[in-house]
């Protein structure tokens, strides 16, 4: 408008000069804790793909994996002794060693029971058992919101990406740590200015 209305300018920069008003939301979009335990719980695990799934949901809530990061995931950057963790290849080579929750465990377990042998080195498989792509973790992640959702009428208003899952587990970690440090080196980030998005509450 500055350039548009020069005549308003004195006016606009008023306008500009109010601060932000402070609020008590958080400033990305993310699921609540309930919601996240539906869409965990909303994979059955009664065959291989729903095995499959619960496992893939589970490890990218836990660990607040990109999708790039979880496609890529192989076997043995998987550990389950001593004590349960996953190795991580991130943006430009980083990587970081996660600790798993005991439910991750449980549900990553079962995927291995039923995995089978497959020629590919990759942890998540599709039906073809070629390496899973982002297409395919995408449409798993669609189908089961839209299953979560009839038990959690407020996820059919929330658009709900990869992405989402990565930023309800920053907040998630936020909350249980309140320090925004631990957030940045359980997600991967290059610096923290990345992860200070997290304190907009």
């Amino acid at each position: 408008m500055e350039y548009r209305v020069p005549s308003a300018l004195e006016q606009i920069q008023r306008v500009l000069a109010i601060p932000m008003k402070k609020t008590d939301t958080w400033l990305v979009r993310h699921l609540t804790a309930l919601e996240i335990q539906v869409l965990l719980d909303a994979p059955e695990p009664v065959d291989w793909a729903g095995i499959r799934d619960r496992a893939m949901l589970h490890l990218a809530f836990a660990a607040g994996l990109r999708v790039s990061e979880l496609t890529g995931l192989r076997l043995e950057d998987l550990a389950l002794h001593p004590h349960a963790s996953i190795l991580v290849h991130g943006k430009g080579r980083k990587e970081r060693c996660l600790p798993l929750w005991k439910q991750t465990t449980a549900a990553l377990r079962a995927w291995l029971a039923v995995r089978g042998t497959v020629p590919v080195p990759e942890l998540f498989v599709n039906a073809r058992r070629e390496p899973m792509t982002r297409a395919g973790f995408e449409y798993v992640l669609e189908k089961h919101v839209r299953a979560a959702s009839q038990h959690c009428p407020s996820m059919a208003t929330k658009r709900i990406s990869p992405h989402v899952l990565r930023h309800s587990c920053a907040l998630r970690v936020l909350e249980a740590t309140k320090d925004i440090r631990k957030v940045s080196l359980w997600l991967g980030h290059a610096n923290m200015q990345t992860t200070e998005m997290y304190c907009g509450k």
